[in-house]
């Protein structure tokens, strides 16, 4: 398992998904390398702001209140178009590509203006883990879980 993946989906504003490891191959972890997120709506006829954010945590995290000392947070992402006069849309996102993933994520977008449903990307590249760094993967990422 050499090959990076893509989890992608849309999602209603200020709802979450599940991103699920559960049926993936035995000694083997992730590191999400890329998030990123793209209005549902006309572009050029709405200003979009939406952002959104991954957490190996219990609880889906506000995209709206991110707070980097939460360990379970690895990613955010951020997209918002203003004034199109003024130039493009701007992106933004931040990601924990050393946090080993083992066990589901939740995700959560919101558009805090329109509120519309909202595209979301993920990319991940697979690590491959020896049965001692398995466990303790697993173990961490269960602790952080479990707060």
């Amino acid at each position: 398992m050499k090959e990076d993946f893509v989890m992608r989906g849309q999602t209603a504003s200020g709802q979450t998904e599940t991103l699920n490891f559960g049926g993936h191959k035995d000694g083997y972890g992730f590191l999400l390398i890329e998030f990123s997120l793209f209005p549902s709506t006309g572009i050029g006829s709405e200003l979009p702001e939406m952002c959104g954010t991954i957490t190996a945590g219990k609880t889906a995290v506000a995209p709206t209140d991110p707070n980097f000392n939460d360990e379970g947070l690895i990613g955010t992402a951020l997209f918002e178009q203003e004034n199109i006069a003024r130039g493009g849309p701007t992106a933004y996102s931040v990601v924990n590509d050393t946090f080993v993933i083992t066990q589901d994520l939740i995700l959560m977008v919101q558009d805090p203006g329109v509120g519309s449903p909202i595209n979301w990307q993920c990319r991940f590249r697979p690590v491959k883990l020896d049965t001692a760094k398995q466990a303790l993967t697993n173990y961490r990422q269960f602790m952080i879980f479990d707060e």
